[in-house]
């Protein structure tokens, strides 16, 4: 009898395995591998003793299969069962909804993969079809770095949560929390399963607890969340609390409550695309960081911004390759106007500064006064906010303070420094803005930017007038460097503010009207020179005024040279501007 056994079997095991078999068998037994190699042989001599022997081997006889025992086969039929997912009347709803049932999702954003899959038999036997509880949690390697993941799998009840799931991630988060790798949620969730509430809902360690380990990560590490699908109440908090939420166009939204509920509550008919879709938080809430526009794009997206975050917040930012800037430098002065109150694209000076193709901007329709975003400049990854004068004058909004407070809190998080482009006439005034809290949202972004430990570089522009300096971390808010370009000017106001709060009066006594306007003009270059860079420079309040064709050199070696700086700030248990 011949028997073949893995390759690294050793020569001990093969020859235990040859007499156990002789003896069970009463036969003679040859030992070999795979591919053909004899490794033990034992002789049947007839009185129940199998002995090992190295004469030829009998005449070859059906080979014993020692694969898969009946028991495993029958393991695979049940993990097969499972992954198949829930009933295939709801599998055959996906392709109307533009969606992919949630293991082909996991195969195509994990290329080789998963690592491993914890809580697959989640709700094995329950009376109803809920394989693995409608959740999926492991962890994977995205883009050559590890990270935790859960799905859900809106086959099994629509993805909505329960006990064993809610178990499932829980664990999956409470690991996160020892690993100090990233977090990936793929929600597509209509939320908690009403009629199975009873010991998940409110327990200790129930659904609530989400939220709590939601916090306890944030900071910690990176959590990105992309959704799929309506993900309604409690499930709609998974993706606020990520540091990153992705919406795909014409499948996912959330809100507090759905449509037809909100119906009931206050009367108001409208639909799911209107109460949360991803043009709502794209542009109104803020809530959506991106917006995809199908699975492939969400995928893109997040391979793109893994790609300047680090895995945790005890290291730094992953550094490229430098790449010359997509524009010349050279080309900067050129982009700014002469006259301060025309308008301009931002975008434009970035492109001369930032390395190539690296401009990654995150809530680019929510708040679009202000620019905030991702970039690298001689491949390292820095953040960007910079007063965008194309939208608005560059004034600072409530909407937009909000933008630019999270940004910088979060790059602050994550080691990744930080780069002030300003060009603003300050804060927005009027009865409006009051109403919509533009000091409250105002405090929040200047408590951001003078909490921010990262290393910090301030350019003043053009405009940087009012409480904007501050809030654009002007030399007040221990930047690393304030420097200004020969546009640049620093003031309580602009010109005409100014004069028409100072001399207002005196103007108005001047009967002749060329008289006036004539000494409304001089007042006005005296009034600019005295708020012009260069004198900022003299008085030592920036640290240098730099020709804009070097501005990229400049900042290269200033992000290199105070790569490394630590700042203190005082010992307390927080502060209380959120």
């Amino acid at each position: 009898m011949k028997v073949r056994v893995s390759d690294e079997m050793a020569v001990e095991q093969a020859r235990a395995v040859a007499a156990a078999l002789a003896e069970r068998f009463e036969d003679d037994v040859t030992v070999l591998t795979t591919g053909g190699e004899e490794l033990g042989h034992a002789s049947y001599d007839g009185d129940g003793d199998g002995e090992f022997g190295s004469e030829d081997a009998p005449e070859p006889e059906p080979d014993l299969d020692l694969g898969p025992t009946e028991r495993e086969e029958r393991l695979w039929e049940e993990i097969e069962e499972i992954e198949s997912g829930g009933k295939e009347k709801y599998k055959k709803q996906l392709p109307e909804q533009g969606k992919k049932f949630v293991r082909d999702r996991i195969d195509l954003w994990f290329d080789d993969g998963l690592l491993f899959e914890d809580g697959k038999f989640a709700e094995f036997d329950a009376d109803d079809v809920l394989p693995a509880d409608g959740m999926i949690t492991g962890a994977a390697d995205f883009e050559g770095r590890d990270l935790h993941f859960m799905a859900n799998d809106y086959t099994v009840k629509r993805g909505s949560m329960a006990a064993k799931g809610v178990e499932k991630f829980l664990r999956m988060q409470q690991r996160a929390l020892k690993t100090g790798q990233p977090v990936l949620y793929l929600m597509d969730s209509s939320g908690g399963r009403i009629d199975q509430q009873t010991g998940f809902f409110a327990n200790r360690e129930g659904v609530g607890k989400y939220y709590y380990n939601h916090s306890m990560l944030s900071g910690r590490v990176p959590q990105i969340c992309v959704l799929y699908g309506p993900c309604i109440a409690g499930a709609a908090y998974t993706p606020v609390f990520a540091d990153f939420t992705i919406m795909v166009r014409g499948m996912s939204s959330m809100a507090i409550a759905s449509p037809r509920m909100v119906e009931m509550v206050t009367g108001e008919k409208i639909s799911l695309e209107d109460l949360g879709g991803p043009d709502v938080h794209a542009t109104y809430s803020g809530s959506a960081d991106l917006v995809a526009d199908d699975e492939e794009h969400a995928r893109e997206l997040v391979a793109t911004l893994v790609g300047y975050l680090p895995d945790n917040s005890d290291e730094k930012p992953p550094r490229a390759d430098p790449v010359d800037p997509a524009k010349p430098p050279k080309g900067i002065d050129g982009v700014i106007p002469q006259e301060p109150n025309r308008g301009y694209d931002m975008l434009d000076l970035i492109d001369r500064v930032v390395d190539a193709d690296s401009w990654f901007e995150l809530r680019p329709e929510y708040g679009k006064e202000i620019l905030t975003g991702f970039a690298r400049i001689d491949g390292r990854p820095v953040g960007i906010v910079a007063n965008q004068p194309a939208h608005r004058a560059g004034a600072i909004f409530p909407d937009s303070a909000e933008k630019a407070a999270g940004f910088i809190w979060t790059c602050d998080a994550y080691n990744i420094p930080l780069l002030y482009l300003a060009d603003t006439p300050g804060f927005m005034a009027g009865s409006q803005v009051e109403k919509e809290g533009i000091l409250e949202q105002g405090k929040k972004m200047i408590y951001a930017t003078s909490s921010a430990t990262v290393p910090k570089q301030c350019v003043v522009v053009r405009k940087a007038y009012g409480a904007g300096i501050y809030a654009m971390s002007g030399p007040a808010y221990d930047p690393e460097s304030t420097l200004a370009l020969p546009s640049g000017e620093i003031a309580i106001m602009g010109p005409e503010a100014a004069i028409n709060a100072v001399y207002a009066r005196k103007l108005a006594e001047i009967d002749d009207e060329e008289e006036r306007k004539r000494r409304e003009q001089e007042l006005r270059e005296e009034y600019r020179e005295d708020i012009d860079a260069r004198r900022m420079a003299s008085e030592v309040v920036i640290d240098e005024v730099v020709p804009p064709s070097t501005l990229r050199r400049e900042l290269e070696n200033r992000f290199a040279f105070y790569e490394s700086v630590e700042k203190d700030r005082p010992d307390k248990k927080h502060g209380t501007v959120l």
